[in-house]
């Protein structure tokens, strides 16, 4: 005789079983998902963040820092996309292994906020290219840019952007190449932008050196690796290999960090007068190429947005149905997630965005540190289908939760070194993501072999 408390682990097993046997058709095919994932290399924050790497630590540091990055992330997202492709699986349904329930309500919540704060700031880009072009008042722009952005994600209008993404991409790689020769042209070609450097190299004691700080500074850009769990989740699994190193391998990194960086970072030390923001290189593109320049500012944030504006509808359901039981339709949670976009484009969110990235960097960092930490423990024998129902969940995972606010508590507090001693804010900002991730991996790892009842969120059945 047996005393079930929890659930039938027997279910458990059937589902995941069941799920892994069915067939594949109803997922994307390769061509589909590449696009749609490639789209997200279009954001202009790309182009920004190479430029603003070279300004603060010189053209060559930034160089091998973005490398490093390329290399990191591609080995990294080949990891996370197989587990995602071979088991349907989003960050909210993994979040329930490593954290429990009520953890991965945390994660969706990050998430969705972090890929609001996306929209907010990749939507605010056009509004400004908008009112560069146009005049006018940024309200009335960003009103519009989120009038004609939200059907994007919706199912006829998306199936009718799959078709168009052909045609976005190539304005977005010619015409970033375009700006680059229209600017050259314009003001002269010069090495003035490959040997930019400081004016003085950035030693170990204030966060150098400058690669090591660019690299750093890319890591609170891992929102990435959960932006390529929930992508991946759409792929057919003998697509895997393909996908990993084509759709999230390190190719993919290339264009969106090393291309990207490489316009950024020429335009910067080639228009005179040019800021090292996204703002002030959008604005500085359509200035350059006028109407043209315009076409390519929103054609490549059209893409990108559409991610974000999808993932953040998508985790702001989740987290409304598990954790206050609201059921709504889709478009419902769409159009709320757009409202609270719009309210947010009002406040002058692109002041903040080094602080919104090291904020955001601590969590999620932390997040891919255990995330990764465990797939590679597991050795991919335990996989969870996302089949499993949340009932055969715990509420919490020590392990997972533990492991995230020891990483998150470390970060926070290099993050706040520079408000102790403001020569201590480079080792803050440095160091901070760094021992976020070795911390929480370290922790995660040690629970792994002192407390293996914990390495699954799912609930055991107690029988006697």
């Amino acid at each position: 005789m047996s005393l079930n408390l929890t659930g039938s682990n027997t279910d458990v097993e059937a589902t995941d079983a069941l799920a892994r046997e069915g067939n594949d058709e109803d997922q994307m095919s390769r061509g589909k998902l590449t696009m749609a994932w490639y789209g997200t290399a279009s954001a202009f924050f790309f182009v920004y963040i190479g430029a603003a790497m070279a300004v603060a630590y010189g053209t060559l540091n930034a160089i091998i820092g973005i490398v490093l990055t390329i290399i990191v992330y591609g080995l990294i997202n080949t990891v996370l996309s197989r587990y995602a492709i071979n088991n349907r699986t989003t960050v909210a349904q993994f979040s329930r292994t490593i954290l429990g329930n009520a953890g991965s309500a945390i994660a969706m919540i990050i998430f969705a906020l972090i890929a609001i704060y996306y929209a907010v700031f990749e939507g605010s880009i056009v509004a400004y290219a908008f009112m560069t072009a146009f005049g006018g008042e940024m309200w009335m722009w960003s009103l519009i840019v989120v009038i004609y952005s939200t059907p994007l994600i919706l199912g006829g209008v998306r199936r009718f952007l799959d078709k168009i993404n052909g045609i976005l991409m190539p304005i977005y790689f010619f015409g970033l190449v375009a700006a680059v020769i229209w600017a050259g042209v314009q003001y002269g070609f010069s090495d003035a932008w490959l040997t930019q450097a400081p004016d003085l190299p950035l030693p170990l004691a204030m966060g150098g050196p400058g690669w090591l700080a660019t690299f750093a500074g890319y890591m609170g850009v891992w929102i990435m690796m959960m932006f390529t769990m929930d992508f991946a989740s759409l792929g057919k699994r003998k697509d895997i290999k393909y996908h990993q190193r084509v759709t999230f391998g390190p190719l993919f990194y290339v264009l969106a960090y090393g291309f990207a960086a490489f316009v950024g970072i020429f335009l910067t030390f080639t228009i005179p007068g040019i800021d090292a923001s996204e703002t002030g290189l959008a604005g500085g593109l359509v200035s350059l190429m006028g109407v043209f320049g315009l076409i390519v500012v929103i054609a490549t944030q059209t893409r990108i947005n559409t991610a974000n504006y999808y993932l953040g509808a998508a985790n702001l359901r989740a987290f409304g149905e598990k954790v206050f039981r609201i059921n709504m339709p889709n478009v419902a949670w769409v159009i709320l997630s757009s409202v609270i976009i719009y309210l947010f484009m009002l406040l002058p969110v692109v002041q903040y965005l080094l602080i919104a990235l090291a904020w955001q960097g601590v969590l999620v960092t932390a997040w891919v540190a255990i995330a990764l930490t465990h797939i590679l423990l597991d050795k991919w024998r335990n996989e969870e289908h996302a089949a499993i129902g949340d009932q055969h969940y715990k509420t919490f995972n020590g392990n997972g939760l533990t492991a995230w606010i020891v990483g998150t508590a470390i970060g926070i507090v290099m993050l706040q070194l520079g408000t102790i001693n403001p020569d201590l804010a480079g080792v803050g900002a440095t160091w901070g993501p760094i021992l976020t991730a070795v911390s929480a991996a370290l922790v995660y790892g040690i629970l792994w072999k002192t407390n293996p009842v914990s390495r699954t969120g799912l609930i055991k059945v107690v029988g006697v």
